[in-house]
């Protein structure tokens, strides 16, 4: 640990001390150069979100990376920039109400391609056919029918629109 006074690497630890909830670690340190007291925090790496891939590699969550997927997907699609960043508040609110700390790739995709559905179709099939790896044309046409079946339910009139029609 460096001093943040004089930059000097030769500092000691004068207490240590751990939360009330055991998160974390304080430590009171000196530099033996400049005699400079300071605070350090230490808690464990895995406190922070992770997600887990397919292959089973652990890596830290990065909102930047999950942005970065979907413009991907609404690119040239007339999807604004503060939809994306909606979007993106949205998955990072729901996986912060989430008690684990470690999310399936499969779980994050999930919750991107529901939104995404909802703001471009074009776009979600665009990433739905990545996240669920996509590997013969047969399975873009069942989603696209999926999406177009869904279009037409949403459309259909009901029993009591077509009686207010006659």
């Amino acid at each position: 640990m460096n001093c943040p006074d004089c930059g000097d690497e030769r500092t000691r630890v004068i207490d240590t001390e751990t939360s009330a909830d055991g998160s974390s670690v304080r430590r009171r340190r000196e530099c033996q150069r400049c005699s400079f007291r300071f605070t350090t925090y230490e808690r464990p790496e895995w406190d922070s979100r992770q997600v887990k891939k397919r292959d089973g590699r652990i890596e830290p969550f990065d909102r930047g990376k999950l942005r970065a997927g979907i413009e991907r997907a609404v690119e040239k699609r007339g999807v604004d920039d503060e939809a994306v960043t909606a979007l993106v508040d949205d998955v990072v609110a729901d996986l912060s109400d989430r008690e684990e700390r470690i999310v399936s790739s499969g779980l994050l995709g999930k919750l991107v391609s529901e939104r995404l559905r909802e703001l471009d179709q074009v776009a979600y099939i665009r990433f739905v056919s990545v996240y669920k790896a996509f590997s013969e044309p047969e399975e873009f046409l069942r989603e696209l029918d999926a999406v177009l079946d869904a279009e037409v339910e949403d459309f259909e009139p009901t029993h009591a629109d077509r009686d207010s029609d006659s």
